[in-house]
C-alpha cells in the first residue's frame, strides 16, 4: 500500500509544526513509520491522500461512535453554519442539548460546557477544590485526563508517595497537591486518604480506562470509591471523556450502577466537534460563576457548530437505544475472531473488552492497572500494526490506546479485519 503522499506531507509538517502533528499518538513514534495523512472519512473509512482505504478502529479516538460524516449530523453542522459560526453570545441550542444530556445521563441537575476534555477536567478539579475547600487531588497511574500541569504526574519509588512531575514546565508544588495510586488497587487509595487526612478535595478516574488499553475496574471498586470519598468528605469524578454517551446512554454511571459526584464528558458529546463539559447536581453546579465564586470561562464555550453536532448526534442516540447493543454485538464479534486466531498460536496474550471499547494486549497477565499494561511485547505490536495498516485496518498507533467502534462497521467489514490478522499473525511469528 503505497503512502507517498502522506510522507511527502509529513515531511512538510515537520518544518512548521512540532514533530510534524498537533496531538504526540499520531506521529507514530509508539510504532515508527511515518503516519498517514488522512484527506476524507466516510462511514466505517478512513481515506489517506494516496486514496488507500482503511476500515477505522480509533473513530477518531472515541467520538465517531455514527460513523464519519453522519448525513444527520452533517446536515445539522451545515444548516447551523449558514447562520453564522460564533457569537459569544447565549444560544438555544445550547439549552437543547443540555437538557438532553443531562435527561440522558443519571445523576446530573446541570452541565457547563467547554471546548475539550483537558479542559473539563481542569474545570472539574477547580470545582471540586473550591467546594470542599481541599487541595489535594488522587488520580490513577496509567489515567489520563487531558494536559493541565495537576494530571501530568506519575508514581515515585512506591504507589503511596507524592507524585513528581513527568513533563518539564510543571511544577515541583503542583505535582504535591497529586497523589497517585495504581489502578484497582484500593487499599493504596485507602492508604491516601489516612496520609493526608482532611486535604484530599476529590478522586479523580476513568470509570473504565481507555489510556492504557481498554482496562475495566474490579467489580465493586467504583462503589467502594464513593463510599471512601463519603467517608472523607471528597468528592468522586468520572472522567467520562472517553466512556460518556459511548459505554450507555447515560455513561458507566448507568452501565455499572454508580453515582459519581461530577462527571467529565467530551468526544461523542460533540459528534466530532471540539468539545467538553462537566456535569454535578445543583448545589454543586451553582458554586461556578457568575452563581457562584469558582470562576470558569470561556469564548468559544458552547459554540453553536459544536452544539449542532452534539445535539443531533446525542439525539440519535437517545432515540435508537440499539446502537449500543448492535455495537457491542460487533466488538464481541472482533473480540472472538482475534481470540479464535491467537488461540492456534503461541502468542501470549490478553483481550479486554467492555461495550464498543476492546484492546489487545501481548502479554498472557491479566491486564488490569498500567503495571500490567506495560508488561506487553511492544515490538510484536509494532509489527501487528504495521501488518494490518498495509491490509487497509487502521489501528490506534500505540499498545496503550483503546479501540473504538463505530455503528457504520459492518460485519463483512468485521471478517475482513479478523482475516487480514490471521495472515498479518502468520507472517510475524
Amino acid at each position: 500500500m503505497e503512502i507517498t503522499e502522506s510522507k511527502k506531507l509529513f515531511k512538510r509538517a515537520q518544518k512548521v509544526i512540532p514533530g510534524g502533528v498537533n496531538s504526540p499518538v499520531r506521529a507514530f513514534k509508539a510504532v515508527g513509520g511515518s503516519p498517514i495523512f488522512v484527506k476524507s472519512a466516510k462511514g466505517a473509512y478512513l481515506y489517506d491522500e494516496n486514496n488507500n482505504r482503511y476500515i477505522d478502529y480509533i473513530s477518531s479516538w472515541g467520538p465517531m461512535i455514527l460513523g464519519h460524516a453522519h448525513p444527520e449530523v452533517i446536515d445539522a453542522i451545515r444548516d447551523v453554519s449558514l447562520k453564522g459560526t460564533s457569537y459569544g453570545i447565549p444560544t438555544q441550542l445550547e439549552i437543547d442539548i443540555a437538557e438532553l444530556a443531562t435527561k440522558m445521563v443519571p445523576n446530573i441537575d446541570m452541565i457547563r460546557f467547554v471546548n475539550s476534555g483537558t479542559e473539563a477536567c481542569m474545570s472539574a478539579v477547580r470545582l471540586a477544590r473550591g467546594f470542599t475547600g481541599k487541595s489535594k487531588i488522587i488520580k490513577f497511574v496509567g489515567c489520563y485526563h487531558g494536559h493541565s500541569d495537576c494530571f501530568l504526574i506519575e508514581a515515585g519509588s512506591g504507589a503511596l508517595t507524592f507524585g513528581t512531575p513527568n513533563s518539564p514546565g510543571v511544577t515541583k508544588g503542583t505535582a504535591q497537591d497529586t497523589l497517585t495510586a495504581p489502578f484497582n488497587n484500593l487499599d493504596a487509595v485507602k492508604q491516601l486518604f489516612i496520609e493526608n487526612k482532611d486535604e484530599i478535595a476529590a478522586v479523580i478516574i476513568e470509570p473504565v480506562a481507555g489510556n492504557m488499553g481498554c482496562v475495566l475496574p474490579y467489580d465493586g471498586f467504583l462503589k467502594e470509591l464513593k463510599n471512601l470519598c463519603k467517608q472523607n468528605d471528597s468528592l468522586l469524578i468520572f472522567d467520562e471523556v472517553m466512556t460518556g454517551f459511548r459505554l450507555a446512554k447515560g455513561g458507566v454511571q448507568e452501565l455499572l450502577k454508580v453515582d459519581a459526584d461530577i462527571m467529565t464528558f467530551g468526544k461523542v458529546i460533540g459528534g466530532g466537534l471540539p468539545v467538553g463539559a462537566f456535569a454535578a447536581r445543583k448545589e454543586l453546579m451553582n458554586f461556578l460563576s457568575p452563581n457562584g465564586p469558582i470562576y470558569q470561562a470561556g469564548t468559544l464555550s458552547g459554540n453553536p457548530l459544536a452544539m449542532a453536532a452534539g445535539y443531533s448526534t446525542l439525539s440519535i442516540l437517545n432515540n435508537r437505544p440499539e446502537i449500543y447493543h448492535s455495537l457491542e454485538k460487533k466488538t464481541a464479534y472482533l473480540h472472538d475472531g482475534l481470540n479464535e486466531v491467537l488461540s492456534n498460536t503461541e502468542i501470549p496474550f490478553t483481550i479486554n473488552r467492555l461495550g464498543s471499547m476492546i484492546s489487545l494486549h501481548f502479554t498472557d497477565s491479566k491486564v488490569v492497572d498500567f503495571e500490567t499494561s506495560s508488561l506487553g511485547d511492544n515490538d510484536l505490536f509494532k509489527k501487528y500494526f504495521h501488518g494490518m495498516l498495509k491490509k487497509g485496518v487502521y489501528l490506534p498507533p500505540s499498545a496503550f490506546e483503546s479501540y473504538f467502534l463505530n455503528d457504520a462497521i459492518s460485519y463483512e467489514d468485521l471478517d475482513f479485519t479478523i482475516a487480514a490478522f490471521k495472515e498479518v499473525i502468520s507472517e510475524i511469528i
